[in-house]
C-alpha cells in the first residue's frame, strides 16, 4: 500500500474515531462486583474508540516510513482542521477568528514544509 494512502486512511480513522466517541457520548463504565471487572459502553462509542485504536497502529506504521519531524506535524495539523470542521459541519460548534486564523497557520504551514528541500524520506 502506498505510504500516502496510510497517512489518509490514518488520519481519516484518527478524526472518525473521535466523532463517533463524540455522537456516542458515553465515556463507559467500569465497575468491580463480585470481584468480577466490568466495563460497558454503547455501540457507537465503542467504534469510536476501534476506530481510534486502527489509527494509533497505523501511525506506528507511518513513523517508521517517514520523517517524524515531517509527518508528525503534518498529520496532527491535518487532523485539527479536520476535527475543527467536523465540529461545525455535525455538532453546530462554533469557529471563531481565532480558529479560522489557526487553520490559516496550519495549511501555511503544511505548505512552507512542502516546498521543495523537504527532509521528507523517499
Amino acid at each position: 500500500m502506498k505510504k500516502s494512502a496510510l497517512v489518509i486512511i490514518y488520519m481519516v480513522l484518527s478524526v472518525l474515531g473521535l466523532i463517533l466517541m463524540k455522537v456516542g457520548s458515553n465515556t463507559g463504565t467500569l465497575s468491580i462486583v463480585d470481584s468480577t471487572l466490568n466495563f460497558s459502553i454503547n455501540l457507537i462509542s465503542l467504534l469510536g474508540f476501534i476506530s481510534y485504536i486502527l489509527s494509533f497502529f497505523l501511525f506506528t506504521n507511518i513513523i517508521v516510513k517517514f520523517n517524524l519531524s515531517f509527518i508528525m506535524p503534518l498529520t496532527v495539523g491535518i487532523i485539527q482542521i479536520l476535527t475543527l470542521l467536523s465540529g461545525y459541519l455535525i455538532f453546530n460548534e462554533n469557529i471563531n477568528l481565532n480558529g479560522i486564523l489557526g487553520i490559516l497557520l496550519v495549511i501555511s504551514g503544511i505548505i512552507i514544509m512542502n516546498i521543495k528541500g523537504s527532509n521528507q524520506k523517499e
